[in-house]
């Protein structure tokens, strides 16, 4: 299923259940976001979207304890679910979605190599976290986890 699809029926899913999308994003640098609102009619059920891509800005806008990043590193599964959990404290959103992982091509170590992506989700007030990677570059790797992000969130709200 293309993006565009995936967001259509995102956006059922919240309308169904009367309920805001918040986005935290990091390795994708807003692309959740924008995928979301390109849809006309996105203002009923995506709230807003957090580009926290420096770790002082995941403290600043989302409230992620700096300690938890020094400790595990910005790519790690506390981070993406302080990430997903600040979100929805800060904003008016009841679901949310927050990725941080290495991109590439550079960045990446043989703890975290290039593909590695944690994700995070708030929905029904409970926080989960998941783990991924994925081949190819950049881009590929950006849009793999857009398309992850949204297919995931779609399986929760069900």
């Amino acid at each position: 299923m293309d993006t565009q699809a995936l967001c259509e029926q995102l956006a059922q899913a919240l309308l169904a259940r009367g309920e805001m999308l918040a986005t935290a994003e990091s390795c994708t640098g807003g692309l959740i976001a924008a995928a979301c609102t390109d849809l006309s009619g996105s203002s009923n059920w995506f709230e807003r979207g957090f580009v926290s891509y420096s770790n002082a800005a995941k403290t600043e806008l989302l409230g992620v304890d700096a300690a938890l990043v020094a400790q595990h590193g910005a790519v790690s599964e506390v981070v993406a679910r302080a990430m997903a959990f600040g979100a929805v404290r800060h904003s008016q959103a009841r679901v949310s979605v927050a990725v941080t992982g290495v991109a590439g091509p550079t960045g990446g170590t043989p703890d975290k190599p290039v593909g590695l992506v944690w994700f995070g989700f708030q929905v029904d007030g409970l926080l989960t976290s998941e783990q991924k990677r994925f081949p190819g570059d950049r881009a590929a790797v950006r849009a793999a986890t857009v398309r992850h992000a949204l297919q995931r969130l779609l399986e929760l709200l069900a």
